[in-house]
């Protein structure tokens, strides 16, 4: 299962009610901040998630309102933070300018007192546990170095608790090496193979995470099946041309790229203010009904075979306080 928190969620520039860009997925004890448009800190501590844990980044592209947001995280985490370790990835144009806020702005000639690395990925994968990785995907918007991302668990095949006791399989070590797809003798002298108590194979749970964006013909394979896809949907159709001008997609886009990918669920953020959340989900919906739009503070549950969780951290503060204690 994967877990996502929208802290901001507007196009270019804040409006009222969204913040610039920046979401955090979630796997298990993983924190992963994407893109960290200006005001993220104020976000974070807004939705109660804290900063704990936070100290791997990954950016979509370069452009200001996605990485502005650093300058201001950085500063918090040399004064009052315990995170001794930073990791930013991004494209090689994102990471040039990220260096030159960082160390040219922020630290100006300074030392830091937290060790930063900025990573540069290409595609493919880039991070991986013995459960999920996370690949970069080259994606077309202006300036070069553009990526999404694909979290993908891995598939598991369960453990069939009935065929273990049926063979008088103890609890303990012997089911946990057999989890692990280790044969294991037991203490009778019979040997044991993971066949004998381990399902069919399941598909772990298919998240794509794509920032700004100008086409999507290029998507469909990495989209295909996905349980969620997250993208931009910063115009309407009827300015389709002026989309295309600045390489970026309508809500139209978006919902047939869902369609024509057979993806379980479609979230739609980079909202520009010239337009009504309702007119942006109507137009989405016209194409592919299982659309959000995503709000500020949306916080989604998304798992392989289950229908999608949805609700607001700000209605239910309680999902985060411990969090933000700890």
């Amino acid at each position: 299962m994967f877990e996502i928190v929208f802290l901001g969620t507007s196009a270019s520039a804040p409006s009222v009610y969204r913040g610039l860009s920046s979401q955090i997925i979630m796997h298990d004890e993983f924190r992963f901040l994407v893109d960290c448009g200006e005001g993220t800190q104020r976000q974070i501590l807004h939705s109660g998630l804290g900063f704990k844990r936070l100290n791997r980044i990954l950016i979509t592209h370069g452009h200001l309102d996605h990485i502005l947001g650093l300058a201001g995280l950085l500063s918090t985490f040399m004064r009052w933070e315990t995170i001794d370790q930073l990791e930013i990835f991004g494209g090689h144009w994102a990471l040039e300018r990220i260096h030159d806020l960082l160390y040219n702005v922020v630290l100006r000639g300074n030392r830091s007192p937290i060790n930063i690395s900025l990573i540069e990925i290409n595609g493919g994968v880039f991070f991986e546990t013995e459960d999920f990785s996370i690949s970069a995907v080259p994606v077309v918007h202006r300036g070069p170095d553009c990526f999404g991302y694909l979290f993908e668990e891995k598939s598991r095949r369960p453990f069939l608790n009935e065929k273990a006791e049926e063979l008088g399989i103890p609890p303990g070590p012997w089911r946990r090496d057999l989890v692990n797809g280790q044969s294991i003798t037991l203490p009778d002298g019979r040997l044991i193979t993971p066949d004998q108590v381990l399902g069919e194979a399941k598909p772990g749970t298919r998240l794509v995470h794509i920032g700004d964006v100008g086409r999507t013909d290029n998507l469909l394979e990495i989209c295909q099946n996905a349980d969620a896809l997250v993208i931009e949907a910063t115009y309407l159709n009827p300015e389709a041309e002026m989309a295309a001008e600045f390489a970026h997609i309508t809500a139209r886009q978006a919902a047939q790229l869902a369609q024509q990918a057979n993806v379980e669920n479609l979230i739609l953020t980079h909202i520009s203010r010239r337009y009504r959340e309702r007119d942006v989900i109507e137009e989405a919906k016209s194409v592919f009904p299982h659309t959000t739009v995503a709000r500020d503070f949306d916080f989604f549950r998304i798992r392989h075979g289950e229908i999608l969780k949805h609700e607001n951290i700000l209605e239910n503060p309680s999902l985060f306080e411990r969090e933000s204690a700890e």
